[in-house]
């Protein structure tokens, strides 16, 4: 086990109350109502730059989804407009509810975009850079991308554009709810052709 994922784990050991298990039938209402336009009833969103729900970690979305809530009128430890004025309406409970159902869905399958990329994008989710301090993608992700309960999403068949957005958004500053820093310090090791080839690859892989 490498050291990120030794020290995140362990402050997983014991999970917080929103993390507990939701009614996924309930969450299906609030999809269905709520979160389909972007991210599909069934988890599978019809815009590139919103990501796919489906099968995702349960935990990890109702943490992303609490980051991007203001409290008593602080900044959100997530900055997202759009997702700030949905999450305002949600409790705790719609939360870990929504959370559930999506959890539940078929998880969606694709490939990588582009083959001259793939070998770059293989190096480094299955082994890292050791000589950069880079640790291999697989794990914390996993070696089919399927994520590692509690803090590590499911990246496999996920938007190429969105995952690379969201590692130049880490390694700008832009997103800063990693716990530890732990994105952040990868993805400013990481050249830009390496995180296009990581997106791209972490999406094919299953």
């Amino acid at each position: 086990m490498n050291k990120w994922m030794t020290g995140l784990l362990l402050g997983w050991l014991v999970l917080p109350a929103w993390a507990q298990p939701g009614d996924p039938e309930k969450g299906k209402v609030i999809a269905g109502s709520i979160c389909y336009a972007c991210h599909g009833l069934d988890g599978v969103s019809p815009i590139p730059t919103q990501p796919h729900l489906a099968a995702q970690i349960p935990d990890y979305v109702v943490k992303q989804l609490n980051d991007m809530k203001s409290v008593n009128g602080a900044p959100p430890a997530r900055d997202n407009p759009i997702m700030a004025g949905i999450v305002s309406m949600l409790s705790a409970e719609d939360m870990r509810n929504v959370a559930a159902w999506y959890a539940i869905q078929p998880p969606h399958l694709t490939r990588a975009n582009d083959p001259k990329l793939v070998a770059i994008g293989q190096k480094i989710w299955r082994g890292g850079d050791a000589d950069r301090d880079v640790p291999a993608c697989s794990g914390c992700h996993g070696p089919a991308g399927a994520g590692i309960p509690a803090p590590y999403p499911r990246l496999s068949g996920q938007y190429q554009e969105y995952t690379e957005l969201q590692l130049q958004h880490f390694r700008d500053g832009t997103r800063s709810n990693d716990p530890d820093a732990v994105m952040r310090s990868i993805a400013h090791r990481l050249t830009n052709e390496e995180i296009k080839a990581l997106s791209d690859y972490a999406a094919g892989v299953y």
